[in-house]
């Protein structure tokens, strides 16, 4: 007769590799496609110039479902948002380049760190805040 520390412990077992793909009913799944129907992501640099060259190009054209990546050409951290609050990127260290962003229907965007800083899709260039006067401004 089998002692029940003996049963619960190949039971344990058996769950456990059932649990972990050892079961091997499992199918796999494909990569998730990035961010804007799988279009190339437009790359918008972020240059450090100050004005309206921190980003560039400023305005970008973007197609409808396409995402957008900002590589940082600057030497300081940059954090992007779209103006809706719909997406962001974590900061983006120097040299750096940040996931794909779906834009949606977002016409701007700005840095949180640099609010001055900012850009804009198909046409829209964005607007700095008022009395903005630190190096990042457009203007």
């Amino acid at each position: 007769m089998r002692k029940p520390r003996t049963v619960a412990a190949a039971f344990a077992t058996a769950l456990f590799a059932v649990n972990c793909g050892g079961g091997g009913g499992s199918t796999p799944t494909s990569p998730t496609p990035p961010a804007g129907g799988g279009a190339t992501p437009v790359t918008i640099a972020i240059t450090g110039q100050g004005g309206i060259l921190a980003f560039s190009p400023n305005p970008a054209t973007v197609a409808p479902g396409q995402a957008v990546m900002f590589k940082n050409n600057d030497v300081v951290a940059h954090h992007v948002m779209l103006d809706d609050g719909a997406a962001q990127t974590p900061d983006i260290a120097p040299g750096a380049t940040s996931a794909p962003v779906a834009i949606g229907s977002n016409k701007s965007y700005h840095c949180t760190i640099h609010p001055g800083m900012v850009g804009g899709f198909n046409g829209t260039q964005g607007e700095p805040p008022p009395n903005c006067n630190q190096a990042y401004c457009g203007g």
